[in-house]
């Protein structure tokens, strides 16, 4: 929404869900008389920080959004402690059986390699500022991604760690109609360690209807020394098959980047966050058991979609450097979060890794 929208009347309803309204249902926030705050909240009582969080046991999946529509979700601000690759973000739209966002959370928001307060490993914050998603100190993952449904939205936090996890969230939205063509937005993620020899890494296929992709998330674990982005990007659209329409230059040309993300001065890889592309982490050796560099990237397609009308398949391939002046197939830890819009019905998403296959290694 634009500044001088702002200025216009609205029929839609503005409507919030977190630990203090579970249902977003008008006039019934703060009503809480038990909950992780009430301890806190003893000498002050109802409406006093009485319900600012959940706790979410191991193996549970907890609902924490059930929206009957029409309606769009505007905004959502969470911060989850415990082990993020282990939490799992599900949204449904339209009571469709299968999720049209299947995700490990801090991969979602753009923050594949790290862990909340309280997770296994070291705690990896990196400061994101861009337009669709902002991760802010101490860990707030925020996203603005909108996302519109007609009948229902539904999402879902499942804690696949061995530890129990605590979940601050806030879900904003509005109750309104939905224009005709308004899509569903969709987001996947896939993961590969090691990727085979001279294999290219899949990002997104199988994905059919109409729409547009809009967003891409990397992280990018090296089992190499030497520079890693040499590969393209490939975007096989509708009736593409060996060739692509669209193909990049380079992994770092794809993030808007170039020559190897080098700060010349330094001679070192130079974090940074924009709004539309970022490399906010970057994961140096330690010199003792944290041996391997690691790189989370983010591109959002805000100004650029990729639209499709019938299928869509995204391709990144792992290139570095070998004797020679050659191309090397690089066998590298890469995994991805693929953002796109598209109708529905949508297909199923291939199952997500068990949970040794997202463990961060």
């Amino acid at each position: 929404m634009s500044l001088t929208a702002l200025t216009r009347l609205s029929k839609a309803k503005s409507r919030s869900i977190s630990p203090e309204n579970f249902t977003g249902a008008p006039g019934q926030g703060g009503m809480a008389t038990e909950g992780t705050g009430a301890e806190c909240a003893r000498d002050l009582g109802r409406g006093w920080k009485v319900s600012p969080s959940i706790k979410i046991a191991p193996g549970e999946e907890r609902e924490i959004a059930n929206i009957e529509g029409p309606g769009v979700i505007q905004q959502m601000w969470m911060t989850p402690t415990g082990t993020w690759r282990f939490t799992i973000l599900r949204i449904y739209w339209d009571d469709q059986p299968h999720p049209s966002v299947e995700c490990p959370i801090g991969d979602f928001f753009a923050s594949p390699w790290g862990t909340g307060w309280g997770g296994e490993g070291v705690r990896r914050f990196s400061q994101i500022t861009s337009l669709a998603v902002c991760v802010n100190p101490g860990s707030a993952f925020n996203c603005y991604w909108e996302m519109p449904f007609r009948k229902r939205c539904r999402m879902t936090i499942e804690n696949i760690d061995l530890k129990e996890m605590t979940l601050y969230y806030q879900i904003n939205y509005a109750l309104d109609d939905v224009a005709e063509n308004a899509a569903y937005f969709h987001a996947q993620f896939r993961r590969v360690n090691p990727l085979p020899y001279k294999e290219v890494y899949t990002i997104l296929d199988g994905v059919h209807g109409q729409g547009q992709y809009v967003g891409t998330v990397m992280g990018w674990g090296v089992n190499n020394t030497g520079w890693w982005g040499e590969g393209e990007i490939k975007f096989f659209m509708d009736d593409d098959r060996e060739f692509p329409t669209i193909c990049g230059t380079g992994t770092e040309d794809y993030f808007c980047g170039s020559y190897n993300f080098e700060n010349l001065e330094t001679k070192q890889y130079q974090e940074f966050t924009t709004p539309y592309a970022g490399m906010p982490q970057v994961i140096r050796p330690d010199g003792a058991y944290q041996s391997q560099e690691r790189f989370g990237l983010y591109r959002w397609h805000v100004t650029d979609p990729v639209r499709f009308e019938r299928e869509l398949r995204v391709t990144m391939q792992a290139l570095g450097w070998r004797s020679g002046h050659r191309y090397l197939p690089r066998q590298d830890d890469l995994c991805s979060v693929a953002f796109w819009y598209q109708t529905l019905p949508a297909a199923p998403f291939p199952p997500l890794p068990d949970k040794d296959g997202l463990e961060i290694i």
